[in-house]
């Protein structure tokens, strides 16, 4: 699984097809990721100390990570990342369809 917190992704099925957000986390165990914006639901929340009035708060659902591909800006399109080792023995992110690094975020 090559998709980091951060990356930009695209979602290519269901019913948020074709947007696209920041990756904000990552459940390796489940596989599945949290983008921002994307697959909003809706939580009931009774008052706390912490959250004195309750209501009703809007959060991001968890996506498979099936169903999103990274999104490559300067190709304009969706292309899995690979790993490539330098000659150095440093491994990189790179996108498979223009061959360009990914930028390094925090994992």
């Amino acid at each position: 699984m090559n998709i980091w917190k951060g990356d930009e992704v695209v979602v290519i099925t269901g019913k948020e097809k074709g947007k696209r957000g920041r990756v904000l986390r990552v459940d390796r165990d489940k596989d599945r990721v949290v983008i921002e914006g994307i697959n909003m639901r809706r939580k009931h929340q009774k008052p706390t100390s912490r959250n004195t009035q309750g209501g009703i708060l809007e959060m991001e659902g968890t996506v498979h990570i099936s169903n999103v591909r990274p999104w490559c800006a300067t190709a304009e399109q969706p292309s899995p990342i690979v790993m490539k080792r330098l000659s150095d023995g440093s491994r990189v992110r790179v996108y498979k369809i223009n061959g360009e690094t990914v930028a390094d975020r925090s994992r």
